[in-house]
């Protein structure tokens, strides 16, 4: 695998798929698609380099901070946020945009659009657990649903990532996160008629569980497992967060769970480490033997210590 890049964690038809590009700038690429219990080890090489915006690649090869979540130089970064969604700066898109409700863990709730026609891979990105649509319509209409039910019933539009994934290993069962987003969807709908935008087309509630497509059963039980180990005194390693990369660095271990971009790997006498594959964009990869463990910065699980993104 000398030579390419990873480009990222991505969700497009409800399986984890990890996206790879040639390092050396030629648009060439490939996907691998990943499967809960395989086992998978790489080993990053040089220097981490910015991945470019909007699908071209950076002019100056700059390199870029290793525990940064973006993987873009400065300009990089201003030109893929001038374009996106979240900028605000295509009022005329023609598209149709769904506005959701996600919950990501007990009180941790957001709204937040996407383009109709990517379904719900965006709720798969950012780690939802479960969701429900609320509207559909124009782009300007669904932007300011998601104002009003910012001010009038306080949900967010961001959630940083270290809290999503401080909770997943304990989440509370199926129907009592049904439960939770669901009274938020009765709140948010009451709102008809008190500044909601008559553009927007409200859909009827519909509760998506992420859990089993994400195999966060296995996690939480791992996650538990080592909790478990620690009272009884055995000498099993806490659940663990990677920080960044470092040249030489290996980081592999048999997949137990995936949600958003982070990877929950059970390693060799590491216990559970989670990667956020953000970490791994604009690193040159080679294979690694999948039972080497991890030799890169890492951390407790919550214990922070990656420049999170916004989602």
């Amino acid at each position: 695998m000398s030579g390419w890049r990873c480009t990222g964690l991505g969700w497009p038809h409800g399986e984890p798929v990890l996206g790879w590009a040639r390092g050396d700038g030629s648009g060439r690429g490939r996907v691998s698609v990943l499967a809960y219990g395989k086992e998978l080890g790489f080993r990053a090489e040089g220097e981490r380099h910015c991945v470019g915006a909007r699908g071209n690649p950076c002019p100056v090869g700059a390199v870029v901070p290793v525990r940064s979540t973006g993987a873009r130089c400065a300009e990089c970064a201003r030109l893929d946020r001038a374009h996106s969604v979240a900028a605000d700066t295509i009022a005329d898109d023609p598209r149709t945009y769904r506005v959701y409700l996600a919950w990501f863990g007990p009180g941790m709730v957001k709204v937040g659009i996407t383009g109709e026609a990517r379904d719900a891979a965006r709720l798969r990105e950012q780690g939802a657990v479960v969701f429900s649509w609320l509207g559909r319509g124009p782009l300007m209409a669904a932007r300011r649903t998601e104002e009003l039910l910012r001010s009038a019933l306080g949900v967010p539009d961001r959630i940083p990532y270290a809290r999503k994934r401080a909770v997943r290993g304990e989440l509370p069962g199926a129907a009592e996160r049904a439960a939770e987003i669901e009274g938020l969807y009765r709140r948010a709908a009451a709102l008809e008629g008190a500044g909601w935008p008559e553009a927007l087309e409200r859909l009827p509630f519909e509760a998506v569980d992420h859990a089993r497509v994400f195999g966060l059963d296995g996690a939480g039980a791992a996650t538990r497992a080592g909790t478990e180990a620690r009272a009884a005194g055995q000498e099993r390693a806490a659940a663990r967060v990677v920080t960044g990369l470092v040249d030489g660095g290996v980081v592999a271990g048999r997949l137990v769970a995936a949600a958003g971009p982070d990877l929950h790997l059970e390693t060799e006498g590491e216990g559970i480490v989670v990667l956020d594959t953000r970490l791994v964009t604009g690193w040159d990869l080679v294979a690694a033997d999948a039972r080497a463990g991890i030799s890169v910065p890492a951390v407790a699980l919550g214990a922070g210590g990656v420049q999170d993104g916004l989602f």
